[in-house]
């Protein structure tokens, strides 16, 4: 399966020009997507005048069920909308992905990883904002938006029927080929290298982890959307709430190595000393576990918001904001300085050693846990397996909207019969290097067709942002659901 698994990274590395376009700069290979989307996220937060800072306290008070109207038309909240896109987004990317990151590219990759969240959340209202003004409520009930209609629906208001319509249709390939991948089988992988280690059944007959998975998630997203964000909206807070607290308890513990930890965060982040590559290479591994953590400018979390109950599609944009900040700018820093203050990065054992070349990053995540709570393994076994869970649940769902854009909403079970299956398989992986590799190749392509479409359609986006903020400004808002200040 290895093999076979490296094989196909090659071809779509090939295919998606991973190297070709900008090859070597300064000795490392620096991925073509990885540029794509950094050079996104900063042109959307200068068009959209720095919406991830102006709106932000605005955006928890829609959040919080202020602007809220009962004849808005949707399926789930705002706020089950959030959760159900943060299950995708905090998972094993905060635990395994910061860790991995900072394996490959040091203390120093934190810094950009942080910077990337901050210009991400403009790139993730621009996508969502779209996704809801392009949104359809099918017969059935279910809502069908994300990339797949802003592509088609929007491009062909521009007069690119045709080309939105390929556009659409490689990104729900690409879409299918993530779910199954980084929203599956990476997941099930990560999560088993940190149970087995406290569960010796699991080490022994790792089928059966996947199997339980499997059995576990099955009930939950045959429910559909509304089953998804009613577990999401439970699990999410909590799993959180558990692991910042012993996030918070170890740094607490170890507060004399904090002012250390951040020197060498901003010092080896211009003036790196353990990645190949130097600031160039430190940066790629920054952004790129950045873009696999919160997802923006892929595509996928438009999908979760689609079934909002707002009234302005801006709203929910502004609602999404909040997702690369608690998902990259909080959780990841906290868990790149737990990593970091323990040390454990850097190897000094045959063990730790061992998970860094095999890029075990959530194995090498609950040793350095374990060095301050010695039992804390097995909390962290827990909450990587709930991670991994909401993560699935949510990429079971956005797989499907896409699986239905090709083959129709009759044939959805089908999808969800081969991502259930597919967690067991996943389970078979033993190099999680080439695993690695291929999920965020499979994560990363979905950018390709999804930021050419937003944009070409980001005056969609520019005219209802400023729209909004003058019905803000005047009272309109206000007065129209009676709100007194």
């Amino acid at each position: 399966m290895n093999e076979i698994i490296q094989s196909i990274t090659s071809v779509l590395g090939n295919i998606l020009f991973f190297d070709v376009f900008f090859g070597q700069i300064a000795g490392t290979s620096v991925p073509f997507l990885v540029i794509w989307l950094f050079v996104g996220a900063i042109f959307f937060t200068i068009k959209m005048n720095f919406v991830n800072l102006r709106f932000f306290r605005h955006s928890l008070q829609i959040l919080s069920g202020k602007y809220a109207d009962s004849h808005n038309k949707g399926l789930i909240t705002p706020f089950q909308s959030l959760t159900t896109a943060l299950s995708a987004t905090v998972g094993l990317g905060n635990i395994a992905g910061v860790a991995v990151a900072i394996m490959i590219g040091g203390a120093g990759a934190t810094f950009w990883m942080i910077l990337a969240g901050f210009i991400n959340m403009s790139l993730k209202f621009t996508e969502v904002t779209l996704s809801l003004q392009y949104r359809t409520f099918l017969p059935d009930g279910t809502v069908m938006g994300g990339g797949m209609r802003y592509l088609s629906e929007g491009l062909k208001e521009k007069g690119l029927e045709s080309f939105g319509k390929v556009l659409a249709l490689v990104f729900a390939f690409f879409m299918i080929g993530g779910a199954l991948g980084g929203g599956n089988i990476f997941q099930v992988s990560q999560s088993l290298g940190a149970v087995k280690g406290e569960i010796a059944f699991f080490a022994t007959y790792p089928w059966a982890y996947g199997l339980i998975l499997a059995i576990v998630v099955g009930f939950v997203i045959i429910g559909g959307v509304k089953s998804i964000a009613h577990t999401t909206e439970k699990i999410v807070p909590a799993m959180v709430l558990i692991y910042l607290s012993a996030s918070i308890y170890i740094l607490v513990v170890n507060y004399a190595l904090i002012p250390h930890a951040i020197i060498t965060i901003f010092t080896e982040a211009f003036n790196p000393t353990a990645v190949a590559g130097g600031m160039i290479g430190v940066m790629v591994q920054g952004f790129k576990r950045a873009s696999f953590s919160s997802e923006a400018g892929i595509g996928s979390a438009p999908i979760a918001h689609a079934p909002s109950t707002v009234k302005y599609p801006v709203q929910q944009g502004l609602v999404a904001l909040y997702e690369p900040f608690v998902d990259t700018v909080v959780i990841c820093t906290i868990t790149a300085l737990v990593i970091v203050t323990t040390g454990v990065y850097s190897g000094g054992t045959p063990e730790l050693t061992a998970l860094i070349e095999a890029k075990q990053g959530a194995a090498l995540t609950s040793a350095a846990y374990a060095m301050t709570i010695s039992w804390f393994p097995s909390v962290l076994a827990l909450c990587v397996t709930l991670f991994a869970f909401s993560t699935m649940i949510s990429w079971s769902y956005y797989g499907e909207r896409a699986w239905t854009y090709l083959f129709g909403t009759k044939s959805s079970i089908i999808f969800k019969l081969i991502f259930l299956i597919a967690i067991v398989l996943s389970t078979m992986v033993e190099n999680l290097s080439a695993l690695v590799d291929l999920t965020d190749m499979l994560f990363l392509a979905m950018a390709l067709p999804n930021l050419i479409g937003l944009y070409l359609l980001r005056d969609n986006v520019k005219k209802a942002l400023d729209e909004y903020t003058q019905k803000l400004k005047s009272g309109e808002l206000d007065r129209e659901l009676g709100i007194r200040n």
